[in-house]
Formats: structure tokens, sequence, C-alpha cells
């Protein structure tokens, strides 16, 4: 078998899909976050797709040392593709909350709480389990310095954005967490500066948040040598569907069978003739697609069953812990020499094997460390308003102690 067929994809993707549905049949399904449904399907899905890509990238990572894209059209848009509709997703809702607000007002202290602890709790989790890893494949001997070690571990800790090193002299530090902490600067620079798209829609947020905004954009811009401002055109397609999913008439065109249809069309016509998404037409495309789904085309309604929510639920777990998976497989359960022996079908099956692992897992720190965090947005923000705001002391002085 060609060791990047479609046909494993499609088996681990069904696998998937049974797991999150005996885990919803368990332990319910989840209830749908707000209007647009059919975005919290899509997510889990790109998520795994993602899992996916980074499975093709380990097969040919084990027989090279060399972190490549993976030669196939189908496996490289897997990856891509689905952070940059990811993108989307981020520009389509939070755009929508800037629409809103020009009719009720919007409480950016809120707004940044929730955001800090929608990312920075998992990500926390995460960069625990990234330590460990290097603490044990170093042998627990601290083979730097403790200012470059310090170094290393703050530019992780600050989702990468100073930088990828490698920790403690690990070589390729970034492929035990697969290196899909490169997409998460592009999402805090576009919080940053909601502020300032407010401006552009007529909202004039407080001035604390409007500076918060430009020295947040600013350090972003100056502290990754990376950033690519290309990157952020995906956000703009997310803002257009904000603005297309109030037009009526839209909405209905979306939801109809013919718009599924030609949804399928775009996605198979940017993956079977454009090597990836970043050529106008293939992006054109999935833009397109994107749109019709924010608008509430269920794709024949798969993004809206039960499975899908449960699986878009964890897909930020998804998304985050995959790659300590396939590392933690591939190093420590079989070792390198066994994993870079595989044959194709077999190195498929592992990854099928622990697909309902890692399906598992994700539903568990879900539960028990992303939805935590998210109830705690109200009683966070009103702690850390009550700490901000200076108290003004009232009574006599006879009455103080």
């Amino acid at each position: 078998m060609y060791p990047l067929s479609p046909i494993p994809a499609i088996a681990c993707l069904l696998v998937a899909v049974a797991t999150a549905f005996l885990l919803e049949r368990k332990f319910g399904a989840p209830e749908p976050l707000g209007r647009f449904t059919t975005i919290d399907g899509l997510r889990g899905y790109l998520a795994f797709f993602v899992f996916m890509h980074h499975s093709g990238v380990w097969y040919f990572y084990l027989r090279t040392d060399q972190w490549t894209e993976p030669p196939s059209r189908l496996y490289s848009h897997f990856g891509k593709s689905s952070v940059l509709i990811f993108f989307m997703i981020t520009g389509f809702l939070f755009f929508s909350k800037l629409i809103d607000g020009r009719t009720r007002s919007i409480d950016w202290g809120k707004l940044f709480v929730s955001r800090f602890l929608r990312l920075v709790p998992l990500y926390l989790f995460a960069m625990l389990l990234l330590f460990l890893l290097v603490a044990i494949v170093s042998g627990w001997a601290m083979n730097e310095s403790i200012p470059e070690l310090l170094e290393e571990i703050i530019a992780w800790l600050a989702f990468t954005i100073p930088g990828v090193p490698n920790l403690n002299g690990v070589n390729d530090t970034f492929a035990i967490i697969a290196w899909v902490t490169w997409s998460l600067p592009y999402e805090w620079l576009f919080y940053f500066a909601l502020p300032l798209l407010a401006l552009a829609v007529g909202i004039i947020p407080p001035f604390t948040y409007i500076a918060l905004s430009v020295v947040g954009v600013t350090a972003i811009a100056i502290w990754d040598p990376d950033i690519n401002l290309m990157l952020l055109i995906p956000f703009l397609s997310g803002i257009a569907a904000a603005l297309l999913v109030r037009l009526e008439l839209f909405r209905q065109f979306a939801s109809r069978k013919i718009s599924s249809i030609i949804l399928l069309g775009c996605i198979a016509t940017a993956v079977a003739f454009y090597p990836t998404a970043d050529q106008p037409v293939p992006f054109f495309l999935l833009s397109a697609a994107f749109i019709l789904i924010a608008c509430g085309n269920n794709l024949f309604g798969v993004l809206t069953s039960p499975a899908s929510r449960t699986l878009g639920e964890m897909a930020y777990s998804l998304y985050l812990l995959h790659g300590f998976a396939l590392f933690v497989t591939f190093y420590f359960i079989l070792g390198e020499d066994n994993s870079r022996a595989l044959s194709p079908v077999t190195h498929w099956l592992v990854v099928a094997g622990i697909t309902p692992l890692l399906v598992s897992l994700c539903f568990f720190t879900f539960r028990h460390i992303e939805s935590p965090a998210m109830r705690s947005t109200t009683t966070f923000t009103a702690w850390l308003r009550s700490r901000l705001t200076p108290h003004t002391k009232t009574g006599t002085a006879s009455e103080r102690p």
C-alpha cells in the first residue's frame, strides 16, 4: 500500500467518530454552544485531519529525519488547509461578536479573560508533558546552562512567539508536539487586534483595551521572527462569513442540499488539483466551503450530529495533544528502529490503534481541564476586577481599627 493512501485516513476517521459516538452515548451529547452549531461539528474534523497530516509526516520523518510536508496533496491539505479554516472560524466568531456589539455592549474584560482561560490551561498542561518528555529523552541530565534552559522554557511557555528552540539540547524538540504551536501566535494576534477592529465597525472600546491591542499586536509582530502576514488573510474569510450570515436569503441558500454538493465540490477541487491552499484559487474554494458551513450548511446532517459535536468540543485537545501520542508511540512504545521498519500498512494500523486512546484522552482533558476553565470565566473576571478596582475606604475614624 502507498504510505499516503486515503484509505487509512478514512479508516482512522471512522474509528474516531465511532469512539466519539460511544463517549456520547456513555456521557451524553454536548449542548449546542450557540447559534452556529455547524461550526461546533466542523472543529473536530479539522483537528483530526491535522492528526492525519502529522501521522503521514511521521512515516517519512522516521526514515529521513526530515520534518517536511508529506508528498501527497490530500495529506498536505489535511494540515495547512485545516489550520487555515481554523483561522476562518476565529475570524467568523469574533467579528460576529463585534457586529453584535453595535446593538449590545461588549464586555472587553470578560472577552480577554475568556480567551486566556480557553487557551492557557490546556497549553500549560501540554507544556508540562513536553518538559517531562524532554527530561526523559535527556536521561534526566541537564545538558545546558540554567540561563539557556530558562530562556528556552520561556519561549515555549510564551506560545513559541519568540521562536521554537530545542529544549535541553534535544534535537527537533518541536517534533514531540508535532509543531502545532506555530498557529497559536496568529490566534493571539487576532485576539489582540479585536479592539482595533471594533473601531472599523463603529465601536469605541475603552482606552485601556485599545492600548492593550496596540501593545499586544506590536509585541507579537516584533517578537515572532517567523510571523507571516499573509496567514492573516483567512481571518478575512471569516469576517466575510460573519457579514453574509446576516443575510436571510444567503442563509436559506446555504442550508439547501444543493449547497452541500457545491461545498463538497469546492473541497474536492481544491484538494485534487492544487498541492496547497496557498494559491488564490484553492483558497477561494476553501473559503467558499467554509462560508456555506458558517451560514448553516450541515453537510447532510453530519456536522450537527451528536458524535460530531462530541468530537468538536475536544478539538483544541485533539489539536494540541496528538503530537504527544505519535511521539510516545513511535519513540517509546515501539522504539525508533522498530517504527522505522514498519510497513505502510502496519504504520497505519498503529495509528488506527492509538486513535480511540487519543480521542478518549482528549475527551478527558476537555472535561477536566478545558471545560472547568471556560466555566470559570465569569467568576475569574469578577475576581480580577475586584483586585484591579481601587476600594474606597468608608466609615469614620473611630470606626476604623
